[in-house]
This record gives C-alpha cells, sequence and structure tokens, in this order.
C-alpha cells in the first residue's frame, strides 16, 4: 500500500525521528514547513496529515502568551481546514497532556479528566483540540488527538537535562526524599503508535488519545539509570523537604539550577494512563519499555 502522509513540523525532534520511521515503513513522507498563521498554507497531495508544529512549553518563561495561541491554536485551524478541503482522510494532532493539568496528578490521568490548564501553553492547546473536535468531519475522514507525556529519545533530553547534569559532574541528587511517579513517552513508542493509527485508521475510533510509555518511573528511578548508563556512583541525599522547598523558592528570584517550577516536576506524580489507545489498536504492550528507552536517551548523550 503506497500512503503519502503531510507532516508539519517535520524538522523539529518530533519530526525528525518519526519522518525516517515511516520512510522505513514504506510511506511517503511529504514535509510541510509553516511559519506563522499568517501564511497561506497549502497541504502537498497526501492521505494523511500529521501536525506536529506548534511553540513549545518554554520554561524560562520568555515567549509571550500571545505566540501559544497564535502558533499553536490559530495555525493549527488553518491547517486543518484545509485538510477538510483536502483529499487526505486522516488527521493526526499532537497536543499535549498539559492542555489536562499542569505538574501534578492525583491518581491515574484518563482522557476523561476535565481539562484544567494552569499555563498559556496547555491552554493554547486545549483551544486548539476543542476547534478540532467543534468542526464536522466529511464522511471517510479520521480526527486524531494524541496527548503524549514528556517524550524523550537520542537527539533530545526534553527536561530530563538538570538530572543528567547533576549525574555527569558527580554531584548528589538532593531530592531522594521526594518519592513520587511519573510518566513519560519514548521516541520510538511515539512512532511505533503513529504508524499503527495509520495503517489501522478505519477501525480506530475517531478522537482524543493520551499517550505513553507503559510504566511511570520515580525521579529516582530516573537518576539510578543515568547513574547506570554514565558508569557512575549513584549519590543521592535526603535532604528535609522544607529545605528544599526554601532554596527553589529562592531559585524563583536567582539563577539557579532549581525553582518552583523544576522541583514540581522533579518529584509529583504525574501518571497518565494509556489503557485507551492500546485498546483501540489492538496491542497489549508498547514496545519498549520506559526504562530501555531512557536507557537508549541516556546512552546517546554520553556518545556526544
Amino acid at each position: 500500500m503506497h500512503t503519502t502522509v503531510c507532516i508539519t513540523g517535520a524538522r523539529g525532534f518530533v519530526g525528525s525521528n518519526l519522518s525516517p520511521y515511516l520512510r522505513e515503513a514504506g510511506y511517503t513522507v511529504a514535509p510541510l514547513s509553516l511559519r506563522a498563521p499568517e501564511q497561506a498554507v497549502v497541504l502537498p497531495e497526501a492521505d494523511a496529515v500529521i501536525h506536529l508544529a506548534g511553540q513549545a512549553h518554554d520554561h524560562k518563561g520568555i515567549v509571550p502568551a500571545a505566540d501559544y495561541f497564535r502558533i499553536n491554536r490559530d495555525l493549527t485551524k488553518l491547517v486543518f481546514e484545509q485538510f477538510l478541503l483536502s483529499g487526505a482522510r486522516v488527521f493526526i494532532h499532537f497536543s499535549t497532556v498539559a492542555a489536562v493539568a499542569v505538574d501534578e496528578v492525583t491518581g491515574l490521568l484518563t482522557e476523561d479528566a476535565l481539562p484544567q490548564p494552569g499555563t498559556a501553553y496547555g491552554q493554547s492547546k486545549l483551544e486548539a483540540e476543542q476547534y478540532l473536535l467543534s468542526r464536522l468531519l466529511p464522511p471517510g475522514k479520521k480526527l486524531f488527538i494524541i496527548r503524549p507525556a514528556m517524550i524523550h529519545g537520542p537527539g533530545d533530553k526534553g527536561n530530563l537535562t538538570l538530572l543528567y547534569n547533576f549525574v555527569a559532574h558527580g554531584i548528589p541528587y538532593p531530592l531522594a526524599a521526594f518519592r513520587n511517579r511519573r510518566s513519560f513517552l519514548s521516541i520510538d513508542n511515539l512512532c511505533f503508535v503513529v504508524e499503527q493509527l495509520l495503517q489501522k485508521a478505519e477501525d480506530v475510533p475517531d478522537g482524543i488519545y493520551n499517550l505513553v510509555d507503559d510504566e511511570p518511573l520515580s525521579t529516582n528511578e530516573v537518576v539510578n539509570v543515568i547513574a547506570q548508563c554514565l558508569g557512575k556512583k549513584c549519590r543521592q541525599w535526603s535532604l528535609p523537604k522544607s529545605l528544599v522547598s526554601s532554596v527553589a523558592r529562592l531559585g524563583d528570584i536567582l539563577p539557579l539550577p532549581l525553582n518552583s517550577a523544576r522541583l514540581r516536576k522533579l518529584t509529583t506524580d504525574f501518571v497518565v494512563s494509556n489503557h485507551k489507545i492500546k485498546r483501540a489498536l489492538g496491542i497489549v504492550h508498547l514496545p519498549v519499555t520506559a526504562r530501555e528507552g531512557l536507557v537508549k536517551t541516556i546512552s546517546s548523550f554520553r556518545e556526544e
């Protein structure tokens, strides 16, 4: 079967991994470069559109809020309208779990959770989702909205940077007193699921799907894996939580490696369910375990 897939944001981290993966699987990839909603969007002839282009979450707070809405919401609207007019049958939109929650989740986050985005990034992604779901799909067309957790893989550490630097420089990890569980997403599992969606699109219900690895990991486990990959002794300190919180608040004012936002991401629970997407695709387990994906990512940085 010859299938052409248009990918927006093909030069980004996800796109630069997904494009060769799909080509190897026999798809023709047609990248589409998008700069801003002001430009005319012209989709190439394709059977499917994967919309990756967007304004990533800026943890330094430099990106103006308006930019998130201009790119994540308004540009998505334009691309989707062109999809509705085109001959393409499948639209896969990449949103984020941040459209539902910020840094902490009580229990298991499912697709039915009431959205409570706490950032302009998350709100802009949510408004894009709401627009897509409000449009009537012509017969024969499919819409899949993917909400990934933190994506990592060779070429991009994501939020693993701070932990990696701690271990690589022999600095003891000072947050061992915090016990948490968080969901991650290996780029290999992401590519696998997207290809499965393209292959089985006709049998998969439209809608929103979370996408994460099968098993959550604690931050302490992540630090242990990094140490093992680097061949270093894992040094962890269980400092009083009150002391750590005070240092983080100081980091909100001074340029310290730890601030309140980073502390929340490193120490709170954020476990996401991937049962819906696996059930829809008829999959029991994703091909790469959370630990295997993390080892692959960290090993690639060591080689660099």
